[in-house]
């Protein structure tokens, strides 16, 4: 290796928050371990875990020299890529972290069909909620971030935004399926099932019923995405998701989508991320690629069924 194991064994500690674990997932003896944290601390001048009874914690000093020592291992990586391109065009492997919806929803058609169209590359597929999105990316624990309303961030930057509506999810045959939009004020006259309360797609919910004379109180609520698809298909009530969401499901024709017509309701602003100073490699790069044409081809395929406003992008 081009860079010491010293490395690999703090980047381990931290991400296992102890000694023990780390060394299991390693293969190596505890002591080993702890040798290195303690030769690298004597270097810097500076403890970089914070010794507790139920294992470490960076400290301040810790969570740079974490960040920095990412960094290298990441480069190192698409060393190893960009020299085994050499031998094998378009090896490579693709680290990518989403939201549970977008996970259980359009990307494993996707995915699917990269992967068969590009066998040599490995797709690293992982699905978090809220801040922890944002974070794997910045802190350079994969490539690339796809989620909705993810904020201006210090060290990541934009490499591609699709302005996603809410919409209605309907039963097939419910009454309000035979109009192209929905009136928020008919949706809410029916039982609810919502996100739940702090996500963000239930703030943009919020905001949607805000202009209502009455407070919603919806008969279930959860932060999965795919229970609330089921429940609309069970009779339980309807729900507020995106059309990507349901795509799949309105294509084999077991949920409707209608937009809302309320001229006040926002846009989810879907966003696909990568680190600020972070070059994409090869297969990185090739699968940015495939994914925006492919997220675009199921945008134009929703507004050819009228799932859609023709404004959205």
């Amino acid at each position: 290796m081009l860079h010491s194991r010293k490395l690999q064994y703090i980047d381990e500690i931290a991400r296992c928050g102890s000694i023990r674990k780390a060394a299991q997932r390693l293969n190596v003896a505890s002591s080993a371990v702890n040798r290195q944290i303690l030769a690298l601390e004597e270097e810097f001048g500076a403890p970089l875990f914070e010794r507790l009874p139920r294992g470490l914690r960076l400290t301040a000093a810790g969570e740079m020299c974490v960040e920095h020592i990412r960094e290298v291992l990441k480069s190192y990586d698409r060393l190893e890529a960009r020299i085994r391109a050499l031998k094998m065009p378009q090896a490579g492997k693709v680290t990518l972290v989403t939201t549970v919806g977008l996970a259980a929803g359009p990307l494993p058609e996707i995915i699917a069909r990269f992967v068969a169209e590009n066998p040599r590359i490995r797709i690293h597929l992982r699905s978090d909620i809220g801040d922890t999105t944002i974070a794997s990316v910045v802190t350079g624990e994969v490539d690339l971030g796809l989620g909705f309303n993810i904020p201006p961030t210090p060290g990541i930057r934009t490499v591609a935004t699709f302005d996603v509506p809410i919409g209605a999810v309907l039963p097939p045959g419910h009454p309000l399926g035979e109009q192209e939009r929905v009136n928020v004020a008919d949706v809410v006259q029916e039982p609810l099932v919502l996100a739940q309360t702090g996500t963000s797609l239930r703030n943009v919910i919020n905001l949607m019923l805000s202009p209502l004379p009455l407070p919603i109180e919806p008969v279930v609520e959860t932060n999965a995405s795919e229970m609330l698809k089921q429940l609309v298909k069970r009779g339980t009530g309807l729900t507020f998701l995106n059309p990507l969401d349901v795509y799949d499901d309105c294509s084999r024709g077991e949920l409707v989508f209608r937009p809302v017509a309320d001229p006040h309701v926002r846009h989810q602003p879907m966003k696909l991320f990568a680190r600020a100073r972070a070059p994409l490699d090869a297969a990185t790069s090739l699968f940015v690629d495939y994914l925006l044409r492919e997220l675009a081809a199921m945008i134009a395929t929703l507004q050819e069924r009228r799932h859609l406003p023709e404004t959205a992008s």
